[in-house]
């Protein structure tokens, strides 16, 4: 039977409750909800974490590993149980697997390859030569949780020096997932409190042991999170004050850091802790844990109220929907300086939900989770279908037209990729009359784009006053993911926000990308703007040539920032408007040209 659970979610002063009245009250409320589910026709299983250490073919463990990474395991594992009890959920962690001695059965692999085969992005590499002993052992790679400490560290005791060469991340679900992790000789849970000895360390510099150990414990807390489905999240400025760093965010580095009187160290989020209240290794419930998601959030309202934003809506589930937790994520920084906002539904599934903590002068990123007592939320670690772009303004008001004119679209990006008939029949159901003319200007753009109209003359045949680059027929074009388009992008959010501004129409231009056109020598001016697609963490470079001379460039553009331009293009016969990595990699860089329009 579906239930639907109606959601109000409401604005409260900042300071309404302490971060421990909000604990209290929300853990209180949840854990009905959570644990009676749970416990009607009870699915019970003791799963555990998996260790493994893996050593390329020229290289031994290292001294003493299985002490080691035993003592750090079982903190870190009380790490987590004190977090969670803290909350009231009692000390729920995640169970090790012991063997008879008592230390923790670690599965040592021996890699394929020496040592200097590998790099840090060989994750997958390494995983998949651990799969098949693994599998021999009793572990299976696609339905538990693991591990995975790679001997890949370089420690010289004369000089004191340290680097790694290690993969480092991690990723997972409810139902399994991987932390790639690097074993070093001195990593060692009793040298957290040593502040005297110093290491050189290849990418914090020379720091003390107890500093390294908490870099590096954390790091292994703080991925371990990422295997258990938790996104990075920041703690919120009252969250900062009374407990600490947030692990998922820069916690890594503050593990444990108290014992060097040196903060207050790290700690989980409320936000987090309800995530992990129905994980299937914290909770030991096994009931629904291979379903899909159902909370189907609907007539949703997000509305700035001054420097805050205010959500509004419903959700339907078949599982009862014990929290939901919403990130507001500021442009840059990935999403690692995403603070976060949680509620749990009432008896009458009304609840509260407010995000104070906005970024003043920067456009941002609102994602709600709605999290099932079945331990499945509505999204993959930061990525969720339930996502929106908004803006702060310097003053620190919080500007949602992009959320509106996303709402007022819904209707016509739910059919996006069914054609222009489809199309063209959402459009004409939208009322645009409350809505900015930008809105409507993008919704026809995109219906242009779906129905594949063909593009009017190449610009050198164009006699008006104006042409639009992205209605005009291009000599060339090539982008570095997908196909070259005008009017709509290859997928959601379809139309081209940047910068928490939606723009009327724009040329797709993930990098690396070229577009080309035949001006003739015709056209005077060229102006638009160009930037990162909203909700991509990438960065790009853009550039305009005019018969192979430079005529503008913005080197390195990453998410949250536009760059307008106006440029001189007299006499130009051939125009190319380029993209590029920025420097780094292509991941994310899904670049666009916005609104470029030629003028006589």
């Amino acid at each position: 039977m579906i239930r639907i659970l109606p959601i109000v979610l409401l604005a409260l002063p900042a300071s309404a409750l302490t971060p421990k009245e909000e604990i209290a009250a929300q853990v209180a409320a949840a854990r009905p909800i959570l644990d009676g589910w749970q416990n009607q026709n009870p699915e019970r299983a003791q799963r555990k974490l998996h260790i493994v250490y893996w050593s390329p073919s020229d290289r031994e463990p290292a001294p003493r590993y299985r002490e080691r990474l035993s003592t750090i395991m079982e903190d870190i594992r009380k790490f987590y149980a004190e977090e969670m009890e803290k909350m009231g959920f009692g000390p729920r962690t995640f169970a090790l697997d012991h063997a008879a001695d008592g230390l923790i059965n670690i599965h040592v692999i021996k890699g394929r390859q020496p040592y200097a085969h590998y790099d840090v992005p060989s994750g997958d590499e390494i995983r998949n030569e651990c799969k098949d002993q693994l599998a021999k052992e009793g572990v299976d790679l696609e339905n538990e949780t693991i591990v995975l400490f790679c001997n890949m560290s370089n420690w010289d005791p004369e000089k004191r020096t340290i680097s790694q060469n290690s993969p480092y991340y991690a990723s997972g679900t409810n139902r399994r997932g991987c932390a790639w992790q690097v074993d070093s000789p001195i990593l060692e849970l009793s040298q957290l409190a040593n502040k005297g000895d110093k290491v050189q360390d290849g990418q914090y510099g020379n720091i003390s042991l107890g500093r390294y150990n908490s870099i590096f414990i954390g790091g292994i807390a703080h991925e371990l999170g990422h295997a258990l489905s938790l996104p990075h999240n920041q703690e919120r400025h009252d969250q900062h004050e009374n407990c600490g760093i947030a692990l998922m965010g820069s916690g890594n580095r503050e593990y444990r850091a108290a014992q060097r009187g040196e903060g207050l160290g790290s700690f989980i989020t409320l936000a987090h802790g309800l995530r992990l209240a129905s994980h299937p290794l914290f909770c030991g419930s096994v009931k629904g844990m291979k379903d899909q998601p159902t909370a189907a959030p609907s007539d949703l309202s997000i509305k700035a109220d001054g420097k805050a934003l205010v959500v509004s809506g419903k959700v339907t589930s078949k599982v009862p929907v014990y929290g939901v937790v919403a990130y507001f994520d500021p442009a840059g920084g990935g999403d690692y300086d995403a603070p976060t906002a949680t509620a749990v539904p009432d008896k009458d599934g009304r609840f509260t939900l407010t995000g104070n903590d906005l970024v003043a002068g920067k456009s941002g990123e609102l994602r709600l989770f709605f999290l099932e007592a079945n331990g499945i939320p509505s999204g993959f670690l930061s990525q969720t279908p339930y996502a929106w772009s908004y803006l702060v303004k310097p003053d620190g008001t919080a500007d949602v037209s992009a959320i509106e004119a996303a709402m007022t679209l819904k209707p016509l990006f739910d059919v996006a990729s069914q054609g222009g008939a489809a199309a063209t029949a959402a459009f004409g159901k939208i009322d645009f009359s409350k809505s900015d003319p930008v809105v409507k200007q993008a919704a026809t753009s995109l219906v242009r784009a779906a129905s594949k109209t063909a593009p009017l003359p190449v610009p050198a045949d164009e006699k008006g006053a104006f042409c639009a680059l992205t209605t005009a027929r291009w000599t060339s074009a090539k982008t570095g993911y997908g196909a070259a388009s005008s009017g709509m992008l290859p997928e959601a959010p379809w139309v081209f926000a940047a910068g928490g501004r939606l723009f009327p129409d724009g040329l797709y231009a993930h990098a690396p990308a070229t577009y080309t056109w035949q001006l003739g020598g015709t056209w005077k001016t060229l102006s638009g703007s160009c930037g990162l697609i909203d909700g991509r963490d990438g960065s790009v470079g853009f550039r305009i040539t005019g018969d192979g001379k430079e005529l503008f460039k913005a080197a390195k553009v990453k998410d949250g920032k536009v760059h307008d331009f106006k440029i001189d293009v007299t006499g130009v016969k051939e125009l190319q408007l380029l993209t590029d990595d920025g420097g780094d990699d292509v991941r994310s860089d899904w670049g666009a040209w916005l609104a470029p329009v030629l003028t006589r």
